[in-house]
């Protein structure tokens, strides 16, 4: 899976959630979330899976997969 992010970004500014509480919840390092939404890094599966759960959201949701 490939993180989509304007989909992520734009999920977690409409849930109105800061980066430091989406770090909070999922593991992921404030800085590591910044450069997923800006294109500069990836996820793997687990961590997608962990942004989707925090983000109230499928996987297919803040990905590029396409839906089944």
């Amino acid at each position: 899976m490939r993180p989509h992010p304007g989909a992520i970004r734009f999920r977690r500014e409409a849930l109105k959630v800061s980066l430091a509480k989406l770090s909070a919840l999922t593991g992921i390092s404030e800085s590591h979330l910044s450069r997923v939404e800006h294109g500069k890094a990836g996820l793997g599966d687990e961590n997608i899976r962990r942004l989707a759960a925090a983000l109230d959201a499928t996987t297919v949701d803040i990905t590029h997969e396409e839906k089944p």
